[in-house]
């Protein structure tokens, strides 16, 4: 994941350092004395590199082309060997007086890595390695140096090995070399990885958790010895590598620091690689969201699979097993991830306890609503959270797709298992406190919200079950100045339309019977009439029909009274919640409004 498709390897250096020769002696495994000025491009098949990929290498003559040339060369490749003579002090002091600088100044962003290649060492019998070592502490991009002999091809291959590690496999993201120490993006991302595969959420990694990281990762487990092996380098290295013969963070990290510091770059980049993330450290968006096609008609749900991962998780981080996650269980559970895919006022969307945590049913009720309308956000984030690690699959396969709704339709009942109500009426016909008692907030006898002030127009969803199975309903606020206003098409697209509308308020049915006449009239969406405010009596509505008369005439159910106000205590229903089975149940059976009509009338 995330690595190149080919090398393009650029050299440049001064006139007679032996830039064209190190090319043809690569090629021609033997020495010329007969050179061009100028090496053509030359393309290394997959198959014949170590890491399997094609190679260009690209060679520079400042007599056959112009710095702008040599500008638009530097941009185009993806590590410069800046080439000195070992016998010539002047080539080397261009290293850092111009040719370092200009590698700089031509690229925008992220440094291109650099190979600083000493050439003709059959000519003397010292190195320049020492004064190389010092010109790599203030150019962070030199990944690594090479002595080399055109002639003798003494370290040929070893040098465009290195470019081309350079390239697939770069240090500068994983490690400081000042502070031999991790970035702290690289730290970072292996605390992510660390989190993931730490299935049983303890901080620390067993033998067991290691062997299932090691076959992600390698597709091979780690021999017993080879694992005592490493435990034995942690324990001699850093006081608390291990705790209980298991693996820490600390430890985890400092091993990786350890593959970087042995020139094992590919090992830590293996790993990295694995868990979606690309050369700058940022996971990679077709890793995180993968494609999941939803065609017209149909929706998104999480599968049997997509919920046990997620129940899963939410048990293991819900470490006082009281049933709800508090803030701080609720941070390690998305340590993993950017942030939450959730708002941290997540309390006036779905049920929480009486401490304003999220339950599980909350926690699963949000997944299924993020799932519905934003499936993308919902892919990444089980991306992030490793579901694929897990899982062993991709997390495509966590995803349901539903059928077309005219199949439902046709067949007079819907699989589906999360449906979408728009709750419709005037302002102040009791829309929010509707959606409110649907998660558990009540109004107080006072008729006043006891949970929150409202803030319309919004969502709520959370569990009910029709007919003995579990459906997710979600109520979907929807708020519209006056009937003059027209209502948007999403806000007719829907399962089941609730029409609320103010009993105590005489001007508040007109304008959900406008609504009806002009958007649901005819239309194959079941519509529940709701007479909010049921607790006050009810008064004489100015429009040309009373509701009930108006519910008979159109075959809709009979007016539903509904109250907000907290029942008594003592009672553990809410008198009016079965307002929210009966609109569930509507969404699942469509084509039944008549039998419903039949029903509500003779109840």
């Amino acid at each position: 994941m995330g690595m190149r498709k080919n090398v393009r390897i650029l050299l440049v250096g001064d006139r007679s350092v032996g830039k064209t020769s190190l090319i043809l002696s690569l090629v021609s495994e033997e020495f010329n004395e007969d050179v061009p000025p100028k090496a053509e491009e030359i393309t290394i098949p997959a198959d014949v590199t170590p890491e399997q990929v094609p190679t260009h290498i690209v060679d520079f003559s400042a007599v056959e082309q112009t710095e702008e040339q040599l500008v638009d060369e530097i941009q185009r490749a993806h590590v410069v060997c800046v080439v000195y003579s070992v016998d010539d002090e002047d080539s080397l002091d261009h290293v850092t007086s111009h040719w370092l600088p200009l590698v700089r100044s031509s690229i925008q962003g992220t440094p291109l890595p650099v190979i600083l290649v000493g050439n003709k060492v059959d000519l003397v019998d010292y190195s320049t390695i020492d004064m190389v070592m010092t010109i790599m502490e203030g150019y962070p991009e030199i990944e690594s140096c090479v002595e080399c002999s055109a002639r003798t091809l003494k370290n040929i291959s070893e040098m465009f090995y290195y470019a081309q590690k350079a390239v697939l496999h770069p240090t500068g993201p994983l490690y400081v070399l000042e502070s031999q120490d991790l970035t702290d993006e690289c730290k970072k991302a292996l605390t992510r990885i660390f989190k993931i595969c730490d299935f049983d959420n303890d901080g620390l990694l067993s033998d067991t958790e290691l062997n299932v990281f090691q076959k992600r990762c390698f597709n091979a487990p780690l021999q017993p010895q080879l694992l005592e092996d490493v435990k034995a380098v942690l324990s001699k290295n850093i006081g608390d590598g291990v705790h209980n013969n298991c693996i820490t963070l600390k430890g985890f990290l400092f091993l990786h620091c350890l593959f970087i510091q042995r020139g094992r770059n590919e090992t830590v980049w293996t790993v990295l690689r694995k868990f979606g993330y690309n050369d700058s450290l940022k996971v990679t968006k077709d890793y995180l969201v993968p494609s999941v096609r939803v065609p017209h008609g149909c929706t998104s749900e999480l599968n049997h699979r997509g919920q046990h991962f997620l129940q899963k998780l939410f048990e293991r981080h819900d470490k006082d097993r009281d049933g709800a996650l508090s803030s701080s269980e609720m941070n390690a559970l998305f340590m993993p991830c950017p942030s939450p895919p959730w708002r941290s006022d997540f309390g006036k969307t779905v049920a929480t306890n009486s401490r304003g945590w999220m339950t599980l049913q909350g926690f699963m009720s949000y997944w299924s609503l993020i799932t519905l309308l934003e499936l993308p956000l919902a892919l990444e984030h089980l991306g992030y959270l490793g579901y694929n690690i897990i899982e062993n699959e991709s997390h495509a396969n966590a995803i349901h797709v539903t059928r077309e709704k005219s199949l439902d339709l046709a067949k007079k009942q819907s699989s589906r298992n999360v449906y979408q109500c728009n709750v419709i009426g005037h302002q102040k016909s009791g829309k929010s406190a509707f959606c409110d008692l649907h998660i558990g907030h009540t109004l107080d006898l006072n008729g006043k919200q006891t949970k929150r002030e409202t803030d319309s127009p919004r969502l709520t969803v959370n569990s009910v079950l029709v007919y003995g199975q579990e459906k997710q309903l979600i109520l979907h606020e929807v708020e519209v100045k006056n009937v003059a206003d027209p209502l948007m098409t999403e806000d007719t697209l829907c399962d089941v339309v609730c029409l609320i509308y103010d009993g105590n308020h005489p001007k508040s049915f007109e304008y959900v019977a406008e609504i009806y006449l002009r958007y649901f009239q005819g239309s194959k969406v079941p519509v529940l009439v709701v007479a909010s405010k049921s607790d006050l009596p009810p008064v004489r509505q100015d429009y040309i029909v009373q509701p009930d008369e108006f519910c008979s005439r159109h075959k809709l159910a009979p007016p539903h009274s509904f109250s907000a106000i907290a029942t008594p205590a003592g009672t553990t229903q809410h008198k009016d919640k079965d307002v929210y089975v009966k609109l569930a149940t509507m969404a699942v059976f469509p084509r039944f409004q008549a039998a419903w009509v039949l029903f509500y009338r003779h109840r």
